[in-house]
């Protein structure tokens, strides 16, 4: 799909260019959502540039993803993804700004993309053109992961209090540990890729700082006063999912000592048992032994006297263990 944002007057218009329609020569934005190849070949004879393919957004060395050609300037970078699903990803977004207009080329729909289009839409006076439009939509990936790291925080708390919780959080005085283990293995997935994210992001605004030196003084100024603020939100939103990082795996070692607590004190029970009737087989066996000369099967109080004795071997080391406080 191919999207195309437009300054009428005092708004901003999307449309969507369908097939066999021109590239609008006053569109600042060009979005390419799953383009296909006819989309992807009409964006590139209308801004005169060569589009990256799938494989190539892939590549991760920066000469692939950071670079001038042709006048145009090229940035790939590796976004979080799908946040809000289990099974979060991190997938490459390529921006490419030539001729005062910019191009999205991007194969996933991660929500920054669709917030900022919004708000354009709703306060066009908050973009006057491509630059300004790129530099907003790197701001709101990482407003987005500010987000995702305080949700990280907030369920690691949440995760920290019901590991560490004397109370039971099941009906049979059990705690759910599966479910633990697996909300901290989500939330060190989240922190871990929304840090590749900004240290990607970190590099393309050093990246676009450089080339911004090119661009009108007024402008170029102040846009670059915005990639600095950027510069410490990413700084500081790494030193804090680092730290959220951290926080997973003490979460994890705690979890995994609860677990050996709780299977400690299983065997202990399962010991306990087996310690306390010990006594009474060994009575049993003795007196179920098929001997001809035992003088206790004469004896007419010989069964309720090893009735009594296994009961009382049971009980006493029962009482023992109690005292000593083993279980």
């Amino acid at each position: 799909m191919l999207y195309a944002f437009i300054r009428r007057g005092s708004l901003v218009e999307r449309a969507e260019i369908l097939a066999g329609q021109d590239v609008p020569a006053e569109a600042f934005w060009l979005d390419l959502h799953e383009p296909g190849a006819d989309e992807v070949a009409r964006v590139e004879a209308a801004l005169e540039v060569s589009l990256p393919s799938r494989e190539e957004m892939k590549e991760i060395e920066p000469s692939s993803r950071l670079y001038l050609e042709g006048g145009g300037v090229y940035i790939t970078t590796t976004v979080l993804n799908r946040a809000d699903d289990p099974n979060p990803s991190a997938d490459p977004i390529t921006f490419v700004l030539s001729h005062q207009r910019l191009v999205t080329l991007r194969h996933v729909d991660p929500r920054p993309v669709a917030t900022y289009a919004a708000r354009i839409s709703r306060q066009p006076h908050a973009c006057s053109g491509a630059e300004d439009a790129l530099v907003g939509l790197l701001e709101a990936f990482i407003d987005r992961f500010a987000d995702i790291l305080e949700r990280v925080s907030l369920d690691l708390d949440h995760t920290s209090r019901s590991i560490f919780d004397s109370s039971p959080s099941r009906p049979g005085g059990e705690r759910d540990l599966q479910a633990v283990l697996k909300t901290l293995a989500r939330n060190d997935d989240l922190a871990s890729t929304a840090r590749e994210s900004l240290l990607s992001i970190s590099r393309s605004i050093s990246f676009l700082a450089v080339v911004a030196d090119g661009w009108p003084k007024k402008e170029a100024k102040e846009l670059k006063a915005r990639l600095k603020t950027a510069t410490r939100d990413i700084t500081s939103l790494a030193e804090h999912a680092a730290f959220e990082t951290n926080k997973v795996n003490f979460l994890l070692n705690a979890t995994l000592g609860m677990i050996n607590i709780e299977q400690n004190r299983i065997i202990k029970l399962f010991s306990v048992a087996a310690v306390v009737f010990l006594p009474p087989t060994l009575v049993a066996s003795l007196y179920g032994m098929n001997f001809r000369h035992m003088p206790e099967l004469e004896w007419e109080y010989g069964y309720p006297m090893a009735i009594c004795a296994m009961v009382l071997s049971a009980i006493v080391p029962y009482l023992f263990f109690k005292a000593k406080g083993w279980f």
